[in-house]
């Protein structure tokens, strides 16, 4: 019973965090009179293990990084897209359905993606800015079944913990006007879906596109 509690207390967990730092551009405030439509990317996502469970393979974990990537960025647009119909921004954000389908047009992959200049990106993307991002975490997260299998073997042990970072890069130059990084902890029962939110609850109180 004590053994089935803990894991139960573990799976309801939700995310902690730590103070965000911030920068802003000093031209951000001109800068952004510009902008009309703002391209989301794939999130950079890796997720560093010291030893995989048995029947997990690297090619595994890179999958799992590719899709959380894809993921985030879905769960960012969606976001985003709550809060534009509540009128809260200056902007509007491309679909990312037609942001990837370009990028694949282009022959860009996942991978390739950070060998680009986001200069390069907003041209190809036909955008004003992109919104980019980072997420490294200390310890694979895992959704449905996946859990129950950490749980079982152990190895990944009972937290995570994530930094991320979001940035706004403009399209003339490809300069960084905006960052905003983030740690949180969370359960082995958090999800993609946990961090996003959290992630994107405390940024967007500084989102700099939000209206005054």
């Amino acid at each position: 019973m004590k053994k089935l509690v803990i894991v139960l207390l573990a799976c309801m967990a939700t995310f902690s965090s730590c103070g965000p730092e911030i920068y802003q551009s000093a031209s951000f405030a001109t800068v952004k009179e510009k902008h009309k439509v703002v391209a989301i990317l794939p999130f950079d996502v890796t997720i560093e293990s010291r030893k995989l469970p048995k029947g997990v393979t690297a090619d595994m974990i890179l999958d799992q990084q590719r899709d959380y990537g894809y993921g985030i960025q879905s769960d960012v647009y969606g976001y985003f897209l709550k809060q534009m119909s509540k009128y809260k921004y200056t902007v509007t954000f491309q679909d990312v359905t037609k942001t990837n389908a370009t990028l694949n047009d282009a022959g860009l992959s996942y991978d390739e993606l950070r060998l680009k200049s986001k200069d390069e990106l907003c041209a190809l993307l036909g955008v004003d800015a992109v919104v980019s991002g980072k997420a490294s975490m200390t310890k694979p997260m895992s959704d449905g079944a996946a859990i129950a299998v950490g749980l079982l073997v152990g190895a990944w042990g009972p937290t995570n913990t994530v930094m991320t970072t979001i940035t706004i890069h403009e399209s003339e130059k490809g300069d960084l006007l905006w960052k905003y990084d983030y740690m949180a902890s969370g359960s082995i029962g958090s999800n993609r879906q946990s961090l996003t939110n959290t992630l994107m609850k405390n940024s967007s109180k500084k989102f700099p596109y939000k209206k005054s």
